[in-house]
């Protein structure tokens, strides 16, 4: 009730207009400008680091999700290389090999039946081998 009763009387209350007043209101508009300009460079600020905070997260898991990607290409690759480094000594030594005429002369006797002038070829076939052999273990 008290409140009511001021407020009537604030509101039939005259403000005085010097120049006093009038400068001490204007330094009040200005402080509140102030704060209203102050709050909005904050937001903007606050938007700019949020957007700028959310891309470099997502940069972060693109790189961590590339390089887990490359780190399984890399076992994959490294698996093959060794495969392939296996079969290139294997080539080598088959190579080597190769530069022997014994070893080119025993393998013409076997692939190609080829003889000698007093040398007899006897042919037996070696899947009649293996089948005998797994019979014998059967048993």
């Amino acid at each position: 009730m008290e409140q009511k009763q001021q407020r009537k009387s604030s509101e039939r209350v005259a403000s005085i207009q010097t120049e006093y007043v009038r400068s001490l209101q204007k330094k009040e508009t200005r402080k509140n400008a102030r704060k209203v300009r102050l709050y909005r460079r904050l937001a903007v600020f606050a938007i700019v680091a949020a957007v700028i905070l959310g891309g470099l997260t997502n940069m972060f898991i693109n790189q961590k999700q590339t390089l887990a990607a490359k780190e399984l290409q890399k076992v994959e690759v490294l698996a093959q290389l060794e495969g392939v480094q296996e079969e290139q000594e294997m080539l080598k030594r088959q190579l080597v090999k190769l530069n022997d005429d014994d070893y080119i002369a025993k393998l013409a006797r076997k692939e190609y039946f080829l003889s000698e002038k007093s040398e007899i070829i006897f042919s037996i076939p070696e899947n009649n081998k293996k089948t005998d052999e797994q019979d014998k273990g059967k048993e």
